[in-house]
């Protein structure tokens, strides 16, 4: 039987605590059964029955030995993207005999980089008070704080197993490491986030601003093929107002697939600014494109002409705020 998958709009938001996003699960109470790290591993959980090691079954998830005294387990994630977190999903797909009862979700901000020991004596506040869960069943839980966070502390009541827990936000990164110095302004570790797209049918926007390079072409945004007049677009709310210099235009793993052209456009406020006119592009190809000096800006609109994919898009410039 397949997990239940929920509906929430908050899951459309990066996970923040996502392994692919720099997330690590730093510290867990205990992990006997199966490893602490699955619990940010990308992907859908997966499950080969009666697959039996030393330890018994195996799991793709995080899973405690039996508790035979008093408390519970925990374990604590450093997320990947510093962010206000919107929602969290607990996923407990594939425990079913052996899943916590309830679980609760804790969230601090500390600066630097802190040791476990450093952590556990932090002030942690609650964002997910203590719910039930059931056996092989995704929790989406909104979360009613605009506070930034760096950590998540999950506990589960009083032992089991979880399979992943996704932390869904946005991106709120100290960028004064970057005063004076050029930087990506749409990139998603930077605070950049794709606020609007006119198709997502094969895979998210936001993967055009994610960190590397795309493995494969469902690592990129991919549209459905287009059957009427217009063309495709999205919209990158970058991580401040700022002006761009450079921009890249990943068409890599899109080889039959590709726009033919892309355009940019520069939105602050009510003014439009052509950054890109309309420019041809080549499959399975990096672009990298200078642009003239046009003034800041705080959104991009990137319009590919008809339909099609694009691996990544990087927009070089210098914040102005």
């Amino acid at each position: 039987m397949a997990p239940e998958r929920p509906t929430a709009g908050f899951t459309t938001l990066p996970d923040l605590a996502l392994r692919t996003l720099g997330g690590s699960v730093i510290a867990a109470s205990d992990e006997s059964f199966a490893e602490k790290e699955s619990l940010i591993r990308p992907g859908r959980p997966a499950f080969r029955p009666e697959t039996f090691g030393h330890k018994g079954q195996v799991y793709d998830g995080w899973e405690t030995r039996r508790r035979r005294e008093p408390g519970h387990d925990w374990a604590i994630v450093r997320l990947g993207l510093p962010g206000a977190v919107r929602g969290v999903v607990i996923d407990t797909a594939w425990f079913t005999g052996n899943h916590p009862t309830h679980a609760s979700v804790e969230a601090a901000a500390l600066d630097g980089h802190p040791s476990p020991a450093e952590l556990l004596d932090a002030r942690w506040s609650e964002i997910v008070p203590r719910i039930p869960l059931r056996g092989d069943a995704e929790h989406p839980v909104e979360v009613a704080d605009d506070a930034r966070y760096t950590h998540v502390r999950l506990s589960m009541f009083p032992d089991g197993g979880i399979a992943r827990l996704r932390v869904h936000g946005e991106a709120r990164p100290d960028l004064s490491v970057y005063d004076g110095l050029s930087l990506d302004l749409a990139a998603l570790h930077n605070g950049g986030l794709v606020t609007a797209c006119s198709n997502a049918f094969y895979s998210s926007p936001n993967n055009v601003i994610a960190p590397g390079l795309a493995r494969h072409q469902a690592e990129g945004w991919e549209t459905a093929r287009r059957r009427e007049e217009g063309n495709e677009w999205l919209v990158i709310r970058l991580a401040g107002r700022g002006v761009i210099r450079l921009a890249e235009i990943d068409t890599t793993n899109l080889v039959f697939n590709a726009p033919a052209a892309v355009t940019l456009t520069g939105l602050d406020g009510e003014r439009e600014v052509e950054l890109l006119p309309r420019t041809r592009l080549q499959p399975d190809t990096p672009h990298r494109f200078r642009l003239a000096h046009a003034g800041p800006v705080t959104h991009v609109r990137v319009d590919i002409h008809p339909d099609g994919g694009l691996a990544r898009v990087r927009l070089h410039g210098h914040l102005t705020g």
